[in-house]
Formats: C-alpha cells, structure tokens, sequence
C-alpha cells in the first residue's frame, strides 16, 4: 500500500476475451498425477471465508505438461502460483484436467499467458470439454498482467517482470456430476507459446435471482443495454437516483451493462441477479459515494449480488478506477464479485459502518480493500481476496484515526506485492480468523506498522489490537529493497514506537519463507504471543531488528530453516518476557551474523525434511469393546466426501480432523460397522473444538441394521444445535434392538451447504 487520498483502483475482470488456442477435454492419453506439496488455504476449519467453489491446483490434478516450482524467488513465474506450483502447457494436446470433487457448472481458471513484445498481452483460448464433448472455448489473456521496472511499475517489458497471472471464469450450461473429468487442452501455441495453469475453482451457480418487490429495473424502466454494447452509465445513474428519491431498490438484471463513469449512490439499494449474472463492466466503472469534501459521506448504500469487471491494464496511483470508493457510512457490500479495476474497494473517511461480506475480489493492479483515513466501526468479513498488487486488506489511518475496524474470516491469497494484510496505524483494531498464503514480496502475512505518511500522534498504533485464530500459510518473505526476509507476522515503529497491547493468540504460522515473527524498525513493545504455533520456517522463528520487547506464552516452533531459531543483533534493547509453556526455543543466545539462505518446506533452495510443517497429528483411538465407543477405528462408509474430508476422520479419535460431504447435496449419509452386534444406548457427536469452530445446527437423523442392507429408523430427524458453549458436542439418546451398522442421516447445516463430523461415537447400553 503506497498510496494517497482517492487514489488506487481495484484490477481485473472473469470476462470474455479473443484469441489463441486452449481445451478442456476428458483424458485419453497418458498422464502424471503430482503428489500434493502445499498446504491450501481453502476449508481450514473456522477460518478464512468460507468460499462457494471447490478449488483444485493444477499441479494436484493430471497432466501431461510440465510442473514447474516449487519456487518461492521474485520474479519467477512458480513464485506468484497459489502454493508456489504450476503446471506449463507449450504443446498441442498437452493439457491439465481436473476431477469434479462435487457437482458443478462454472469454473474460474487462474493462469499465466507471456506478454507480447510491445507489453500490451496476448490473447488465445483454451476449450474447455468434459466426457470428451466441448463445453466452451475459454478466452484467455495477458492485458491484466505483466508489469516492469519499479514501483508504481509500468507495462514496458524490462526489468523487474511480476504480476503474471490473471482469471477468467465460465458457465459450462450445464451441470456436470463430482466424479467428472475437466480437461484443458492446448489445441495451437500460434497466439501463445506458453499457457501455465495454476489452479482451477469448480462452484455450482444458482439460477439469476428475481427483481425485489418494487424495485426500478434498468432495462425496462431507463433503457439500458443488457448486452454492453451501449453506455449504460446514463441509464444507471437516473434508475440510482430516482431510487434514492422514491426510497425504492435499484434492480440491475441478468445481463452485461457497461459503465464508464461512477455511479454515484447515496441512501439507495442496488441488487442484482447474482454476481454471475448481473455484471457491471466498463473502462472506469465503479459505485462510489459522495466524498466528504463534496458533502458526504453518503450513508444507507446496500450493493449486492453482482459484479464489478473494470478494464485496468496498469498501475496508475492518480487514476480513480476502483471497484468502490468515495464515502459510505451505515451501508454494505454483500456477495459483490470485484475483477480488473485498481482497488476493490478504496473508502476515505471520515466515515463509519461500513461492511463488505461474502464478496470476491480477484485481480486487482493495487489493494483489494483499503480503509483510508477516518473510517470507524467498519469490516471486511468472508471475503476471498486473490492477486492483488499491493495490500490484499488494508487500513490506512492517514491524518485521521481508524478506530474499531474488524478484518474477519477473510482468506488472501498471493498478494504479489505487499502484504496479505496490513495495519498502518489506528485504534482497537481487530484482525481475526483469517487465513493468508503465499506472500510473493515486499511485505509479510500479517503486518501492523506506524508506516506511511500521516500515520504519527493521534493515528499511531494504540489501544488494543486482537490479531487472533489467523493461520498464515507460506507467508512472509524477502523485500527487493532491503535485501532480507521479513516474517509473516511482522512490526515497525519507523514513524514513532508502537507502545500499545497487541494481542496474538491461537494463531497457525505455516511454512514461512523466511522468519515466522520479525520486529523491523523503530522499536516496539506491548506484544504478546499467546498459543501460537510456528511449524516451518524458512530462516528463524524469530527475527529482531529494532529495540522492543514481547511476551511468549505457550509459543512453540519446530522445523525452523536456521540452526538457531533466534536473530537479534539488539542485545538487551529487546527484552523478550518468557511466560512459559515455549520449550527451549527461546532459552539460547540469538544469532547475530550474516543473513542466512532461507530452506524451505514447501519450496526450494531446499527442501529440508526439517522445516516441512507437520500435518495435524491422527490420534490412535482407544476403546473398551464392553463399555467403551464402539466406533472407534471401526469402517466407516460415507455417501460422498469433499477433499481430504473423508469418512474416516469421523472415527479417528481426534476432533480436530473430520469428515465433510459434498456442498449441496442432500441428503448425505455416514455408515460405521461396529463389527459386531451389540445394543446401542447413545450417540456423542462431535465438530472441531471450540476455538476452532463457530455455532451451527445440523438436522440428523439415525438409523441402524443388522446387515448393512435394510436400515430401520431409530431416532427420527431433529435439528441439533453444536455450540462452542458445549464443546461443539451433541449427546443423542437411542433405544436399539441388536445392530451392527449406524447410520447419520444428514439433510441440512445451517453454516455450511454439507454434512460435517469430526467424531462419531457409540455407546454401549
């Protein structure tokens, strides 16, 4: 983030381009299937936003092309891919393809075409097939992508090549089973040599929603275009207005309108039809409220369910090209698709109660959400952000205070400058149960900083931060200026000290690139670490630069890069307080010396066995066959399973592993055989534990047999509330004959579209 007030602009559309030659076919030939090497940042269970689409990496699927990476160096294609892998097609017929792990009828491909000599991007297509029939030609682009030299960068190829990848998203017209093979195919290299795939997300779309009772439509009512041929901004903007003046809803239908201005709203709802279906899409578009400085802000604003496509080819910081902007207070941005502008969302206050929920940003030249100097009381929460070019979520308190802002349930994805998300300055400020990955440069997973102008005094870092349940995965690494690593968490004081309570709590940090904490600049104390797990590191487990002190309670770190887990060249300047529960991480004498080479766990120089992370461990079940749970370790059937979800997480003996089924697709069903017959008196049912998971309520009902074939009621559906209050544990009584087989009818949750168990148990009578 390094930008000014009204600047930066969100990037990128899921559009429709021209051009060269790609397929998704079903397999015949040959293929190599890799071996899964990075931990996803998707389904972690009770953090990060919970997303709508199955997401495969190209790498875990099979191909016949080449798997490049792993590659965590700047500049290099592997290093900006989601788990710093990819696979490069550069033939006819080499192709990726990937099996449906649940039903579907859209896909977004994120990939990586080489820019054209003059650095203005190619266009080619990939067909997309399944079960050998063509789905789709898919075009694909490298306009959006691919900048040089220095920052703020420029399109002339050069130096300092980034920012290669981009995404394109399609509608199959029709829904294809789980199970389906989805092939990509390259049909000709004569528009692009190269096509390198990362990853795929496979999501089944509803149907285009319906228009709110009285809502102004603006096609029939203010004759705009559905097709994007003709401007509708015009359009937009009276059916806006009028809406605000009537107290009415401004319905955007299915279709493709183009904007090429800002729609101006205040005190007005705007829907569409879903963000698959209602797209906004122009060079300049964006919904913005009244500037404070023009009599705002604007207040009472709802957008939702559409898109926002803009047509951002560059990086200019002067330019007012983002998805959002201007003034909101008391209003939201609810299940909104943001691609292709500069920012997804860059708000100048003052302005307060202001929230973006359930929305996707993807592709952005700069931040994907930026609250900018006075905004209070505001939030981002289950949002998916990818590929941005600056700060995936940020705060800037420049000149003006932000104050009880809250970064919830997020996850960011491979910012490719900066940091996943950032905190200059502010007051009370909350960052919890997110989940970044894939830090690329330039910046670290987490970052709270007294940085950037303006950010000194009454803006500065104070109160109380709560930076807690995040996990960080391949977060952190180095910056091209400084030449060392910074972590994926890390502090700077560079304008004043940071002297304020910063509370960093039940928090996963995964296979860093370089240190898992570092303390850059400046000096800071108030720190506290508390229930943290390190596992993986590229250099240290802890780097200090800068006078400080923190508190370490129940802090441990295991596969770390650097023999000494320890770097400060500080002395006593930096008082590190041991409140015990660490092991003997923090007992020796830190390394002071030469910055050394990080090794990594997910990604070369290495690897080294020592700083893979460790999964989380299976715990052996134990049971008295007499009085004991009889389901433990014993076979276990479901009717479906998503990723590695699968049914015998369900009787592993450890809650934090569990089984899930596949997303809208009721009813699902769990089978255990108890090897024997026995009388079964109750059912313990158990989610992962409380820290982990929130409250939901899953209807279930119960069934047993004696043969595994004809299966009898004996306990009728009832909804069942699991509550973090009780242990996210639910007791069922039951009154059985003799039975050898269980069975969990699952047909509905009220947090997630599938059946989720992490441990069922039978009790004898």
């Amino acid at each position: 983030m390094r930008l000014d007030r009204r600047v930066l602009a969100a990037c990128c559309a899921a559009a429709l381009f021209t051009g060269g030659v790609a397929t998704v076919t079903a397999a015949a030939e040959p293929a190599k299937v890799s071996v899964r090497s990075a931990v996803s940042p998707i389904g972690i269970p009770g953090r990060g936003a919970t997303v709508p689409f199955q997401e495969i990496e190209a790498e875990d699927a099979a191909t016949n092309g080449t798997v490049i990476g792993p590659d965590r160096v700047y500049g290099q294609l592997p290093s900006e891919a989601s788990g710093r892998k990819a696979v490069t097609l550069d033939a006819v017929n080499e192709y990726v393809e990937f099996t449906l792990p649940a039903a579907a009828n859209s896909m977004v491909l994120r990939y990586s075409l080489p820019d054209n000599a003059a650095g203005t991007g190619r266009d080619a297509t990939v067909a997309v097939e399944a079960g050998g029939q063509k789905l789709t030609d898919l075009p694909l682009t490298s306009r959006y992508s691919w900048f040089y030299g220095g920052y703020p960068f420029t399109n002339t190829p050069g130096s300092n090549p980034h920012h290669f990848y981009d995404e394109s998203r399609t509608l199959f017209g029709q829904t294809l089973a789980a199970g389906s093979k989805v092939r990509v195919k390259v049909t000709s290299t004569a528009s692009s040599p190269t096509f390198t795939i990362d990853l795929a997300d496979f999501e089944q779309v509803a149907a285009a929603g319906t228009a709110p009772a009285g809502a102004l439509n603006i096609v029939t009512g203010y004759g705009a275009d559905a097709t994007g041929s003709a401007d509708a901004t015009s359009a937009v903007q009276r059916a806006v207005n009028d809406g605000a003046a009537q107290n009415k809803p401004v319905w955007i239908p299915k279709g493709t309108f183009k904007v090429t201005g800002h729609i101006i709203a205040d005190r007005v709802t705007i829907a569409g039809a879903g963000p698959w279906h209602s797209v906004l899409t122009g060079d300049g578009v964006g919904i913005y409220g009244k500037y404070v400085a023009d009599g705002g802000p604007s207040t009472g604003v709802t957008v939702k369910d559409l898109a926002v496509l803009g047509e951002v080819e560059d990086r200019n910081d002067s330019a007012q090209v983002n998805a959002f902007g201007g003034a909101m207070s008391n209003s939201s941005i609810d299940n909104v698709w943001m691609q292709h502008t500069k920012v997804g969302a860059w708000m100048d206050g003052p302005m307060t109660n202001f929230h973006i929920r359930n929305s996707r940003i993807l592709d952005q030249t700069a931040d994907g959400v930026n609250f900018h100097q006075g905004v209070t009381n505001s939030s981002v929460t289950n949002t998916f952000v990818r590929n941005t070019g600056d700060d995936g979520l940020a705060m800037w308190a420049e000149r003006d205070d932000n104050v009880k802002n809250t970064f919830s349930r997020n996850t960011v994805v491979v910012p490719v400058l900066a940091n996943n998300i950032a905190i200059y300055g502010g007051e009370d400020i909350a960052v919890t149960n997110n989940v970044v990955s894939d830090t690329v440069t330039n910046g670290g997973g987490i970052h709270v900083g007294n940085r950037y102008p303006g950010v000194q005094g009454n803006t500065a870092v104070q109160g109380t931060f709560d930076l807690s349940g995040n996990t960080l995965i391949r977060a952190g690494n180095s910056d091209y200026n400084w030449q060392f690593g910074v972590g994926a968490i890390w502090f700077n004081g560079l304008n004043e000290p940071i002297d304020a309570t910063i509370n960093v709590r039940d928090t996963d940090i995964l296979d860093s690139s370089y240190s898992a904490i570092s303390f850059i600049e400046g000096s800071v104390r108030g720190v506290n670490f508390e229930n943290v797990k390190i596992d993986g590191a590229g250099t240290f487990a802890l780097q200090i630069q800068a006078p400080g002190s923190a508190t370490f309670k129940n802090v441990t770190a295991t596969g770390i890069g650097y023999a000494n887990p320890v770097y400060s060249c500080t002395g006593a300047n930096f008082t590190i307080n041991n409140a015990g529960g660490n092991g003997t991480w923090l007992n020796g004498t830190p390394y002071c010396g030469p910055w050394p080479s990080p090794v990594y766990g997910g990604g070369g120089p290495g690897p080294s066995p020592t700083a893979t992370p460790t999964a989380t461990p299976t715990v052996t079940p134990t049971q008295d066959p007499g009085t004991g749970n009889l389901a433990a370790g014993k076979p276990v059937q479901a009717s479906s399973f998503t990723d590695v979800y699968q049914a015998t997480n369900a009787v592993d003996g450890n809650a934090s592993t569990y089984w899930e089924s596949t997303n809208n697709a009721w009813p699902q069903t769990l089978t255990v055989d108890l090897g024997t017959s026995r009388q079964i008196s109750r059912l313990v049912l158990k989610l992962p534990p409380p820290t982990a998971w929130e409250a939901r309520t899953q209807t279930i009902a119960v069934s047993a047999s004696a043969n595994g074939q004809n299966f009898s009621s004996i306990k009728a559906a009832a909804q069942y509330r699991f509550d973090p209050a009780q242990a996210n544990t639910v007791t069922i009584p039951v009154s059985s004959a003799q039975t050898r087989y269980l069975r969990l009818t699952f047909t509905a949750n009220t947090a997630w579209p599938a059946a989720q168990l992490s441990e069922l148990e039978a009790y004898p009578s």
